[in-house]
């Protein structure tokens, strides 16, 4: 304990640093994280870190697709419910089939059981990565909504893969008939356990006395309730946790109060923060012991990379395949949501840059190490070691090659910028705010008109909207005012929680309007 304690603090101090020197060049923290852990684990003498297989879901993925959920756009998601839906779950099938059949082919002792569960694996592209890399271009909306949607529902559908691939390969039959009807239960036991939890979780929120500290505790463990509990009734609990998160995620302003919701940003956004940068570092630290464990089975280093690379090939091109086939489908049964560019070079380029987002992270590794050391008659597990190497290979590639290449591609190639209208967006958020300060005004002038008379200082903050009135400089805010200024707030939301129900109005801007009334509301609180 004295040995592993200062280790992870060292891990958590070097996470922050790499942090900060990848944002100062500019590229993903993932990648340095990565590389980091990898030159960390040829050190001499510092502890094995080693994670429990049957706890690595339970300890990472809940939390991670639960802040995931609760940031995502639900409206766009259900506006492009199609592709993101066909990305998640047919897109990852077919990559996961792909890869399946070359392993078969390719590498020696590789049964289609197996190659599927290596596709399982493999075949979700990571949403940290992928968010972390799109920091540093510009893409449009919908795209963007498009990869976060499908990055919560993939890790579902390829989980569910590997689940079935496991069982195949541990019991060595596959029955089509009870896999179909499994995987219907996962899939809908899965969604109904999280939204039935998420409800009672959103009641037990309003119900409650709590206050900020209570909610953000709450919301902590919340998402490991909903992955457990879905995972003791044999369904998908990645799926309950995105169920459940969305759904509490579409009620914030219902049962958390502005300090609730200011706090809990903070603090999930750091929780998440560390989370993701151990399961990075995880990735290097482990790479040694995987090596270790080829060799004992005598598969020389130099074929196990060969087979890496083949992999991660595989897995390129049929997200690329993928994608033209995706664009290809909206272009002949639904073009009049296809999006159109300005010369055929750069349609045809906007799938190459989908398909080429598809870098491999924390869902991939957390899988692979999740594989039984044994299976259950107490044989070891075949081609374990190969498959975990195999999955850091691909991890490694797709981070090195697209991570850093990825912004260079879409810069050099233009292929947003038809689709790009930044002047359009603040136009946007001007017109909101303006009407938000006349919706106010009319409020206060029809509910409060009597009350407005002689109160100066209600009179500057409607004129003076922008600059906010200094109130406790001047004096004038009396425990009347405060409540009739928090109810001001509360008018503001409604109006913007409608205003949100607009499928053109980018949700981002809603949603920074929100987070200015929650700050608003705590200064006025401190007065």
């Amino acid at each position: 304990m004295h040995t592993i304690l200062p280790f992870f603090l060292a891990m958590i101090a070097a996470i922050v640093l790499l942090n900060m020197w990848a944002a100062k060049l500019k590229i993903a923290y993932p990648i340095l994280l990565v590389v980091f852990g990898l030159l960390v684990s040829f050190v001499p003498g510092l502890p094995v870190v080693k994670v429990d297989p049957d706890l690595i879901f339970f300890i990472f993925l809940p939390p991670l697709l639960f802040e995931a959920s609760w940031a995502i756009s639900f409206k766009e998601m259900r506006r492009w419910w199609r592709i993101i839906g066909s990305f998640a779950f047919l897109v990852v099938f077919f990559t996961a089939l792909s890869v399946a059949v070359a392993a078969n082919y390719f590498i020696p002792g590789f049964t289609i059981a197996l190659g599927f569960l290596l596709g399982g694996i493999v075949s979700p592209p990571d949403a940290v990565s992928t968010g972390a890399i799109m920091k540093f271009v510009k893409i449009p909306k919908t795209t963007s909504a498009i990869l976060e949607g499908e990055s919560l529902l993939n890790d579902a559908s390829s989980l569910i893969i590997f689940r079935f691939a496991l069982i195949a390969v541990g019991t060595g039959q596959f029955i089509w008939q009870e896999a179909s009807l499994s995987f219907l239960w996962m899939v809908i036991g899965g969604a109904g356990i999280g939204l039935l939890l998420g409800w009672i979780f959103v009641q037990a929120h309003k119900r409650l006395p709590t206050d900020a500290s209570s909610d953000i505790a709450l919301t902590l463990i919340e998402p490991y309730i909903m992955y457990w509990v879905a995972e003791q009734f044999h369904s998908s609990g990645v799926l309950a946790v995105v169920c459940g998160g969305l759904f509490m995620s579409t009620r914030r302003l219902i049962f958390l109060n502005s300090a609730s919701r200011i706090k809990g940003h903070s603090v999930w956004e750091s929780f998440v923060f560390i989370l993701n940068g151990i399961v990075f570092l995880l990735i290097g630290l482990e790479l040694p012991e995987i090596v270790g464990g080829l060799r004992s089975e005598g598969i020389p280093l130099a074929t196990a990379i060969k087979y890496g690379i083949l992999v991660t090939i595989v897995l390129i091109l049929a997200r690329i395949i993928s994608s033209y086939a995706a664009m290809l489908a909206t272009y002949i049964f639904r073009p009049s949501v296809a999006p159109r560019a300005s010369t055929r070079r750069r349609s045809l380029l906007m799938p190459l840059f989908l398909g080429w987002t598809g870098m491999r992270g924390v869902v991939s590794l957390a899988a692979a190490l999740a594989i039984p050391i044994t299976l259950q008659n107490g044989l070891p597990f075949p081609n374990r070691n190969l498959i975990l190497f195999i999955t850091f290979v691909v991890i490694l590639l797709t981070l090195l090659v697209q991570g850093l290449t990825l912004p260079y591609i879409i810069n050099k190639g233009h292929a947003f910028q038809d689709f790009m209208n930044e002047e359009k967006e603040e136009a946007t958020r001007l017109k909101i705010k303006n009407e938000l300060k006349q919706h106010v005004y009319q409020f206060l002038k029809a509910k409060h008109e009597n009350e407005l008379q002689g109160h100066a200082g209600i009179e500057r903050m409607l004129k003076h909207w922008e600059e906010k009135t200094k109130a406790n400089e001047d004096g004038w805010m009396n425990e009347k005012n405060k409540i009739i200024f928090v109810e001001m707030l509360e008018v503001q939301r409604q109006y913007l929680s409608e205003l949100n129900k607009d499928v053109t109005i980018n949700e981002d801007v809603i949603r920074q309007q929100l987070y200015q009334i929650d700050l608003e509301e705590e200064r006025l609180k401190m007065i």
